[in-house]
């Protein structure tokens, strides 16, 4: 048997792909990666990074505008677009470096360009070929604009960050975490956006109290929200775009961004020259070693469907890594993974929703409490908070906890690792909050909700 050029050979330098590359290398195998489009993959390029970046530029009107009340003299000065996008661009720039220099320390040997499959242990990066014993899928999701007239006027996640002007009025397509969290940038950056919804209510899969209290709350902050509506046609005229929609309405926009959902990244893969089956929805079908149907060709992230959360990607990277090239039994336990939605305010969630809480367990016990953040009272600002325990009643275990408000995916980062090591209600109870914070209520609610 002829040796191969490499022991693994991952395609997509992602958060999943790098993690497995640099444990994997680690464990004194051969690797290689190939990225044929920047480092880091969606996260660090055109993600959590420059999502969050950006989240904390639109945040400083309201607290200019917060700031008068606490006796500073504070006016909301003018925006300058281009300097936080080149400030951004700058930021990912060091961070592809960083990522760069983590494979190069971990002996990790990067390719330049787009590979394609040839067969179950061959890659084709551009006109030369690479043999591996494994071949490891980490090339992520990529934003889906559907089909219907006037498409190629809108964008995507992917160029939002980068446009050339800032555009005063943005629509934004969709009900996602996506479309939530740019609804907030750009209106806390001063445009007049508006986000349609074909649905009745956005943040699907989320807590039912969740998605109706942060719908109220985002509404205040200036965001026109247009539910069960969606877009029949976009057409370009005069300087602007022109949406023709459901309802008969119509808008005028300088920017329509889709964030209607992402899809695999499979696209000139190579998959036809391969046993590698999909799923219903278009996924690469693994098994818990992330193994595809093709026993050397293993997958890990976005691509695969799951959970897409860069921790999760990291999680999948670095068991696949240690089991297959480390002799180390370690599975990924997906129940209570944390997650936050960066709109305004955020939502942060961790465990069951209430619907999924009374089909696993069935009696429940559900303590909520909604007031208005401390800052606020003074500020004057008209936002509120909102907070959720779901208790098994059988085990006083508490499965689900959810919030809307500020820092509320710093908040619950805690509660996880308290929820993952199976904390009751009377735990809760018993742990002496940090006083005055807005965390402490979730150690002091004590009255079980009633619906009457």
């Amino acid at each position: 048997m002829t040796a191969k050029d490499y022991d693994l050979f991952v395609i997509g330098a992602g958060s999943g792909g790098v993690r497995a590359a640099r444990m994997a290398a680690g464990f004194g195998a051969k690797v290689a990666v190939a990225e044929d489009r920047y480092m880091g993959g969606t996260c660090v390029n055109v993600g959590c990074v420059p999502k969050k970046l950006y989240v904390y530029a639109s945040e400083y009107s309201k607290a200019f505008e917060d700031a008068r009340e606490f006796g500073w003299d504070s006016q909301v000065p003018d925006f300058d677009w281009a300097t936080l996008r080149d400030n951004k661009q700058t930021e990912i720039s060091r961070l592809n470096a960083i990522y760069e220099r983590l494979l190069e320390g971990a002996g990790v040997t990067s390719i330049d360009g787009r590979a394609r499959i040839v067969d179950a242990h061959t890659v084709a990066v551009g006109r030369k070929q690479y043999s591996a014993e494994k071949i490891l899928i980490a090339t992520g999701g990529w934003p889906h604009i559907p089909d219907f007239p006037g498409n190629q006027y809108a964008i995507t996640s992917n160029e939002v960050f980068d446009l050339d002007e800032f555009p005063e009025r943005l629509v934004i397509v969709g009900g996602g975490y996506i479309a939530v969290e740019f609804a907030g940038i750009f209106n806390g950056l001063g445009a007049r956006v508006t986000q349609l919804y074909r649905g009745p209510l956005f943040l699907r899969g989320f807590d039912a109290d969740i998605r109706a209290h942060a719908a109220q709350e985002i509404a205040k902050t200036g965001v026109d929200l247009r539910f069960e509506t969606n877009v029949v046609a976009i057409k370009r005229g005069g300087g602007a775009l022109h949406l023709e929609l459901t309802d008969g309405s119509q808008l005028q926009a300088d920017c329509v961004l889709y964030a209607t959902g992402r899809k695999p990244h499979l696209e000139d893969l190579g998959l036809e020259n391969v046993d590698v089956r999909l799923t219903k929805d278009g996924a690469i079908a693994v098994d818990e070693d992330y193994c595809t149907s093709e026993p050397s060709i293993f997958a890990v992230g976005d691509v695969t469907g799951g959970m897409e959360l860069t921790p999760v990607a990291l999680a999948e990277g670095m068991s696949f890594a240690r089991r297959q090239f480390g002799n180390l039994e370690q599975q990924v336990d997906y129940d209570f993974v944390p997650t936050a939605v960066f709109c305004q305010p955020n939502i942060g969630t961790v465990g069951f929703t209430e619907d999924e809480a009374r089909e696993r367990f069935g009696r429940l016990r559900l303590y909520k409490s909604t007031f208005r953040p401390m800052k606020h009272t003074i500020s004057g600002r008209e936002e509120k908070s909102f907070m959720k325990l779901i208790v098994d009643d059988a085990s006083d275990r508490v499965v689900g906890a959810h919030m809307v408000g500020p820092d509320a995916g710093e908040i619950m980062q805690g509660l996880a690792i308290a929820m993952r090591c199976g904390a009751t209600k009377a735990q809760f109870d018993s742990t002496i909050g940090i006083h005055p914070t807005a965390a402490e209520e979730f150690v002091t609610l004590r009255e079980e909700w009633s619906a009457g």
